[in-house]
């Protein structure tokens, strides 16, 4: 159910323009009071604080305003309606941005009133103290999680604690620094943490627990501890119109112990909960990666999102000839990215025409085809595709891969190639699988089910915990024991003993860009870590998708470029804030160099 309220409030820099109500009830006009009187509709309420999450499922269309996938260097997106490619492309600016700003501040305002207006509705049967220090924690987890979501873009910003109201001054209304974010975004998490219950039963599946205020808290703080947020000189001189300064004039190496610590409590606190790293029954590498996103709400996923029998993800993904758009074009940069059977990087950099610089040690080689078949792929298929790592063959679809027990085939003839469509078609030869779920028969229509899209995960979390304690105090024994467990999950053997801090500070770079593929990291901790300017700059490339006759046409499996990409550092590091946004406040700034 929805609400509507008919105290519209103006919103100035940070809610919803003046004219704009919440959301209708079927019930129509109910004022304030009339919501927080009733518990039905004050449950509603807070129910319709979920509804107006990014749809982090979708990084294709521009309503869903998730972007994060295409707009790394993971994936081209054939759709040419999509958004992405005008960040791709140089084309993004403050009066065509997606207006995520807008959305979370609505949220956020929603928070505010319910927060400010709960003690109103009296305890009665069905509505008992637990239950009222539940939908609070909850309340004070969606503030958390929707100021996280503008920070993530716009760096220090409006701290909206309390819902405003038409009188008030908008014009006051001003970013906060970055240290002033994370310390209010930390203590909503810790609020929400002491209110929530650490799991959820099976009818309340989706809603906000500690295990994901624990999380949001961790991952904050391994931002803010990273080289975008601290002490970054690039953004030295951004300040305030009271000239104040709005990022850390200075490194500060303690934030990343602060970091390292509010990982180790989720993963300890969940941990204690029953919470896991997800293996399957089998406990193959294959099965143990493909099955964690597969099978709902298993031990390892600690907030996740409901999507009902939602079929985009899987029709954007799926090649041609399975019924799908086959859009959601795999990079060769990240196909490079994955690993051998023994844990070994297989190609180790690019030459400046942008052909690879291959490790001989590993026997890899872009020529011939394979002669033999093993369990994870079949006789035939290029040897660029033999003998990687398990969770390569979990995410990727590449030509003469066996899907649903035929090969599929993304050289230009083939049933999955570019000659087939003249829009829909992948731009690199490749095509997402992870995610995928070969009951669905998109032709037929049948088999769709309840999809889920994991916003928190235990495994982030052995990793942000690594990262930081490696920053903090450099490779030891936690972190081995960390990185090792998702490596041994994915089937790959152990690090070698005797890291550097540099050297692990890659492996753990490399782990993160593997395991959390396609979930929205990359995006981020490319920026982060101030390393979007070498991703996200140039050209991103694929396989000759205008050649190919049959499966071992050679001429298919040269790398070609898919897509030139411009990324204007430093300013890119930030989103712009929309146009309209700063026309109605004087003292709300621009992001810097925008």
């Amino acid at each position: 159910m929805k609400i509507k309220l008919f105290i519209a409030v103006v919103t100035a820099v940070c809610l919803f323009s003046c004219k704009k109500y919440l959301d209708k009830t079927p019930d129509e006009d109910l004022t304030l009071k009339d919501v927080f009187a009733s518990r039905l509709h004050t449950q509603a309420f807070l129910t319709s604080m979920y509804a107006g999450q990014t749809w982090e499922i979708n990084p294709v269309d521009p309503w869903a305003r998730s972007p994060w996938t295409g707009g790394s260097d993971e994936m081209e997106i054939t759709f040419p309606g999509s958004y992405i490619h005008n960040m791709n492309r140089g084309g993004w600016n403050a009066q065509n941005i997606l207006d995520n700003w807008q959305f979370a501040y609505q949220t956020i305002r929603k928070a505010d009133l319910f927060l400010e207006n709960i003690d109103q509705l009296p305890l009665q049967e069905g509505y008992t103290q637990e239950n009222k220090n539940n939908w609070i924690g909850e309340a004070h987890f969606i503030r958390a999680y929707d100021h996280f979501m503008i920070f993530r873009l716009y760096g220090p910003m409006p701290i909206m604690d309390k819902s405003k109201n038409p009188d008030d001054d908008f014009k006051l209304i001003k970013r906060s620094p970055v240290d002033s974010c994370v310390d209010f975004i930390v203590k909503e998490c810790e609020a929400a943490a002491g209110l929530l219950p650490i799991t959820r039963t099976s009818d309340q599946l989706g809603r906000a627990t500690r295990a994901a205020a624990l999380a949001l808290k961790a991952r904050v703080l391994l931002y803010a501890a990273s080289p975008l947020f601290n002490g970054n000189p690039d953004f030295r001189n951004f300040r305030n119109t009271d000239g104040g300064a709005l990022f850390p004039q200075a490194y500060d190496a303690g934030k990343w112990k602060r970091a390292a610590d509010a990982a180790k409590e989720c993963i300890d606190a969940c941990t204690a909960a029953g919470y896991g790293l997800y293996t399957a029954p089998s406990n193959d590498p294959l099965e143990n990666y493909t099955n964690l996103f597969l099978q709902n709400n298993n031990k390892e996923v600690l907030w996740a999102s409901n999507h009902q029998a939602y079929q985009h993800l899987e029709r954007c993904s799926s090649p041609l000839s399975y019924g799908g758009f086959s859009i959601m074009s795999v990079s060769q940069q990240l196909v490079d990215a994955y690993r051998d059977t023994l844990g070994r990087d297989v190609i180790t950099g690019y030459n400046t025409d942008g052909s690879p610089v291959i490790n001989t040690e590993t026997g890899y080689t872009e020529n011939g085809f394979a002669a033999k078949a093993y369990k994870y792929w079949p006789a035939g298929v290029s040897n660029m595709y033999v003998a990687r790592e398990p969770r390569f063959y979990a995410s990727v679809h590449y030509s003469g891969a066996l899907w649903k027990g035929t090969a599929i085939q993304t050289y230009f003839s083939g049933k999955d190639g570019a000659s087939k469509n003249t829009t829909d078609f992948s731009k690199t030869g490749y095509v997402l699988r992870k995610f995928a779920n070969p009951l669905i028969n998109i032709q037929t229509n049948t088999g769709w089910d309840l999809k889920t899209f994991i916003l928190f995960r235990l495994g982030e979390q052995y990793l942000n915990y690594a990262e930081a304690l490696n920053e903090s105090q450099g490779p030891v024994s936690d972190v081995y024991t960390y990185v090792n467990a998702i490596r041994k999950r994915g089937g790959i053997p152990d690090l070698p003993q005797g890291l550097s801090k540099e050297e692990m500070r890659k492996q753990i770079w490399q782990e993160r860009r593997i395991e959390l593929a396609f979930e929205g990291h990359r995006y981020f901790d490319s920026r982060r870590w101030k390393i979007a300017v070498q991703t996200n700059n140039g050209n991103l490339y694929g396989l000759n998708i205008g050649a190919g006759s049959s499966q071992q046409d050679a001429a298919f499996y040269k790398r070609a470029v898919a897509d030139k990409r411009i990324f204007v550092a430093p300013r890119d590091y930030f989103w712009p804030v929309p146009q309209p946004e700063l026309d109605k406040d004087p003292n709300l700034l621009q992001s810097m160099y925008w």
